[in-house]
């Protein structure tokens, strides 16, 4: 049942285990007899835990995490902590692989595995510990910590940049769109002026926003930290000192599920990292 939640499917379960689809789903419908309760839905849309299932996993994972670390102590193993974490694309890419050989470096432990997103994640269905998310902190049933701060500003092509002088000039360009409709016109509000139609593709990921900009396909609004490179390197240029506080990055985990060793080394290790960051 515990590689079942994890993993959100039996045939995932059965892949972890090496065993059939069939002995997994076997073994769940005995201990759901055994149980006298449904543990998994099978819907349309995949495995549902049902809220027994939710109630009995972190007593599970903590046990089994509990006997692995007994059981390494008693034979001189070093205990390894399997950490999976779903992370909004923008921020893996653009923050997160380029800092992760210190991670590793400092808690070899740790085996991270990351699993990306377009800041869409379900934690419990897709088998994961916590997510890395952007917005305002605060979503349903979910533990937030503040990692990393990802104030907006137009960025463009050089080329582009350059023929800009002041707000209303993007009127002549193809303002790129993410699927939060609102940040352009909050933009230019900030900016102290009038926004212009808005007829660009709309993209649900700001590295894709931030591709199409760096080839000259029109100006996005994106995060300036997850950027900073390709700004360095001359890809993207910033015409404008205005900026859009939309957000930030936040590390989140189910409000009813105590961290894990691994989640906390992370969280601190991140936090470190977004500070050092803003001293450089």
């Amino acid at each position: 049942m515990e590689v079942a939640m994890r993993q959100g499917s039996f045939t995932r379960a059965a892949i972890e285990l090496r065993v059939t689809q069939a002995a997994v789903s076997h073994q769940i419908g005995r201990l759901e007899d055994l149980l006298g309760t449904k543990l998994f839905l099978r819907t349309s849309g995949g495995l549902v835990p049902t809220d027994e299932a939710m109630a009995l996993f972190p007593v599970l994972e903590g046990g089994f995490d509990a006997m692995a670390r007994a059981l390494d102590r008693v034979t001189g193993r070093h205990h390894v902590e399997v950490l999976n974490i779903g992370v909004v694309t923008t921020f893996a890419v653009g923050w997160l692989m380029p800092r992760l050989t210190r991670f590793r470096d400092l808690h070899s432990h740790v085996d991270l595995r990351i699993l990306t997103n377009n800041n869409r994640v379900e934690i419990a269905r897709e088998g994961l510990d916590m997510a890395i998310r952007f917005g305002d902190g605060r979503w349903p049933g979910q533990e937030a910590e503040p990692i990393l701060a990802a104030p907006l500003a137009p960025l463009g092509a050089p080329e582009i940049a350059s023929r800009l002088r002041a707000p209303g000039d993007l009127g002549r360009e193809s303002l790129l769109r993410s699927y939060r409709a609102d940040e352009w016109p909050r933009w230019f509000e900030a900016a102290g002026s009038g926004c212009p139609p808005l007829t660009g593709p709309v993209f649900d990921s700001s590295v894709a926003l931030g591709s199409v900009a760096a080839d000259s396909g029109g100006v996005a609004l994106l995060p300036l930290a997850m950027f900073e490179r390709q700004i360095a390197e001359g890809r993207l240029a910033r015409p404008f000192e205005v900026t859009l506080s939309a957000g930030g990055y936040f590390a989140t985990w189910p409000g009813d599920r105590p961290r894990s060793p691994a989640m906390i080394a992370f969280c601190d290790w991140m936090r470190s990292e977004s500070i050092g960051a803003r001293k450089v």
